[in-house]
């Protein structure tokens, strides 16, 4: 699917559901008198077809409450509506499909070894068939303010300047952060709330999360957003559909295989998981996936994919620690407002804050956790003789690291002066874990010595964002952040990295700001990290804005998910002018930066050039576990229910169509089997918004775990 054709392929699919609609057929290949169709015992097969013929492109769900975790498989029909559901473990299923133009079909039961004949349902209009659009569709219905709205001129607070900067709060850097705006939940208000701009402000103060979405609406933005929001979902309720509508999977996106599990609970969410070691996909072949609990709970999930069975283990802290969610919770007061789903019933109770995991080359897991109370010892401080604090004392950390062995069964909480977030293992020989998440410095734990000596207070760093302003490739004395550049200087710069990236080509550091427009910074560590690293920043231009996720590639390619709807690169090799010296201070590189448009419509009058889509996440696929080649960057579609993968000026849609509303968090890939082909690799990522329960299926659905394969053509069992 070329980038380029969107808006024609859009226009052909509005006119081919006009005319399903009508009564006409839907443009595929015809089937023969018998198509051939082969399965073994562990697959079921068939064809579709409605009333208009065989329907190419359509999605057949099997899904079985049968196992230990609710299964779900689910697979795209080739051009002549033909279908193999692969690989089933033995159980009893409901099969059914769903597709664009369609509503979905009667529930038919099986079991594995058979083949079915599966009847399609045109969908009798299009309020029918939008019910399916993947949450995009619905909110790029959303209305954009005015540019006299902005500066101070209009009702918009004056730290809102523009509109980039407000889609950025209300996208990946705001409400999008945390759940997916335009799936049914969302785009409808409980009668109980009201309606308009009253039915918004009553809707954020609600449940636990209550307050700082509170802060974010009627704080940052000024209310403001409640009358666009209350505006569109007034218009949706009286009947407004969305302008656009999405294609049917085309080409690769029908080899997709997608296997969903679910674990957790109904009540808490999950925020990531993670499979295996990034630098060797190999580690922990057909392994347990751990799953990353943030503030819902400190019981961490673990899912067996090969038995489907799940449970919990209890994360390991330090007794008195408050609760990661806010004192008002941990003391019992009630929220600002009741749930519309638990009331006032406290159902988040976490202490260790796990927002994000990974597996090293011994199969053990390293949790940005937090395992001690938050103020830090006098050896992090200012007057310590640790090299680090002498450099840049840290007095608290709301996040430190904490690991756990699976052999063992036992956590280690490590008390780090530095706080954590997102966390990556380099290419050394140190197995340097670095750190993201600390206020204005790169941290890291040397994960070598740390096992040798035992020692957490001899194995970490930090250091300082200082930019080689002298330009003579050492780090010099320095200037702060709000001293004028002094060219017999360098200067020091603040910055709070949210992703953090190794780089396999020359051991660089590179960080994504999560700020508006945004930057990113690299790092090199040099011999003593502590006292020789320098940093280069690189600002995003136009019209890019709003990064947040980001990965780099095998060639130093930096990827980052834009708020602008975007897919963004950042290639240092393309850079002209100098790197360092006292004009290196953001944008002295845009010829390095490239835009991606993601798939699915923009806002009306929106920026230019962009997506309605909004993207938590991009991870770069460095070893093929997914089967599109290596160094192909995978997008979180917030609002596309899946990924979008990009690879040689394609983007490729994977979405998850059952059940509605899947919201994309954190993601890696596994290769399990080297040998078995499409079988024994994949990509993994959790469903992570923070009310599960807004999903089709509604109170009582868990987090899933989605496990993504691409099989050489639909039919390949």
């Amino acid at each position: 699917m070329k980038t380029t054709n969107t808006s024609l392929r859009t226009a052909v699919w509005a006119m081919s559901t006009s005319l399903a609609l009508a009564g006409s057929v839907w443009a595929a290949d015809k089937p023969a008198d018998k198509p051939h169709i082969k399965i073994n015992s562990k697959d079921i097969g068939g064809v579709v077809k409605s009333a208009n013929g065989p329907e190419a492109g359509v999605w057949v769900i099997a899904e079985t409450h049968d196992l230990p975790v609710r299964y779900i498989k689910i697979v795209v029909t080739d051009d002549q509506g033909r279908f193999v559901v692969p690989d089933l473990p033995k159980a009893k299923y409901d099969v059914w499909v769903r597709g664009y133009g369609l509503v979905d079909s009667d529930k038919v039961k099986s079991e594995t070894g058979k083949l079915l004949s599966l009847t399609a349902k045109i969908a009798p209009d299009e309020r029918a068939a939008a019910h399916y659009y993947p949450a995009l569709y619905w909110y790029a219905m959303l209305k954009m303010p005015a540019a006299d709205q902005f500066s101070g001129k209009g009702d918009m607070p004056p730290n809102i300047k523009n509109l980039p900067q407000w889609i950025n709060m209300i996208g990946n850097n705001g409400c999008v952060g945390c759940h997916q705006l335009g799936q049914l939940s969302t785009r409808t208000i409980p009668a109980e709330f009201g309606t308009g701009a009253d039915g918004w402000a009553r809707r954020t103060q609600s449940g636990q999360g209550g307050e700082p979405m509170t802060a974010v609406a009627a704080g940052e933005s000024g209310g403001e957003i409640y009358k666009y929001m209350g505006d569109w979902t007034d218009r949706i309720a009286k009947g407004e559909l969305p302008f656009a509508k999405p294609e049917r999977p085309q080409g690769l996106e029908r080899n997709v295989v997608i296997t969903l599990r679910d674990w957790m609970n109904e009540k808490q969410y999950l925020h990531d998981l993670i499979s295996t070691d990034k630098r060797k996909p190999t580690v922990n072949a057909y392994g347990h996936l751990y799953g990353s609990m943030e503030y819902s709970s400190d019981n961490m999930p673990i899912l067996d994919v090969v038995k489907n069975k799940t449970w919990t283990v209890k994360v390991a802290y330090t007794p008195g620690i408050p609760e990661s969610l806010g004192a008002g919770h941990a003391a019992g007061k009630d929220p600002l407002q009741p749930s519309f789903y638990w009331g006032n019933e406290k159902i988040w109770d976490n202490h260790v804050n796990n927002h994000n995991s990974m597996l090293d080359g011994k199969g053990r897991l390293w949790m940005a956790a937090q395992g001690f109370d938050a103020n830090n010892p006098d050896w992090c401080k200012k007057g310590s003789d640790l090299p680090a604090a002498k450099a840049f004392p840290i007095d608290k950390s709301n996040r430190r690291v904490t690991m756990y062995d699976p052999k063992t069964g036992k956590f280690e909480n490590y008390l780090t002066c530095f706080q954590t977030h997102h966390l990556e293992f380099g290419f050394d020989k140190d197995n340097t874990l670095w750190m993201s998440g600390s206020p204005n410095v790169l941290a890291w734990i040397n994960t070598r010595v740390l096992d040798e000596t035992h020692d957490i207070k001899k194995a970490q760093g930090w250091t300082p964002f200082v930019l080689d302003i002298v330009g003579n490739g050492k780090r010099t004395d320095y200037v702060e952040p709000n001293q004028p550049i002094d060219p017999t200087k360098d200067k020091r710069i603040n910055g709070s990295f949210y992703a953090v990236m190794p780089s396999p080509v020359d051991n660089s550091i590179w960080g994504v700001l999560r700020e508006y427009p945004g930057r990113i910074i690299r790092v090199t560590p040099g011999a003593n990290p502590v006292e020789t690293a320098l940093s280069e920043v690189y600002n995003v231009p136009m019209p890019g804005f709003g990064p947040r996720g980001g990965d780099i590639d095998g060639q130093g390619v930096v990827w980052v998910s834009l708020a602008s709807g975007h897919l963004g690169s950042f290639d240092r090799r393309k850079c002209k002018g100098p790197l360092n010296g006292p004009k290196a201070t953001g944008d002295q590189c845009p010829e390095g930066w490239s835009f991606y448009k993601l798939p699915g419509p923009n806002f009306v009058g929106g920026p230019e050039g962009g997506s309605a889509e909004q993207s938590y996440w991009t991870w770069v696929d460095q070893h093929n576990t997914f089967g599109l080649g290596k160094d192909v960057p995978v997008v979180t579609a917030d609002l596309g229910d899946g990924l979008v993968a990009y690879k040689d000026g394609q983007m490729y849609r994977l979405r998850v169509p059952y059940p509605l509303g899947f919201y994309s968090k954190g993601l890696d890939g596994r290769i399990d089997d080297e040998k078995a082909g499409w079988k024994g690799r994949g990509l993994w990522q959790s469903n992570g918004d923070r009310t599960p329960w807004l999903i089709e299926g509604g109170k009582g659905s868990k987090p899933l775990a989605a496990h993504y394969q691409l099989r050489p053509d639909p039919l390949a069992d």
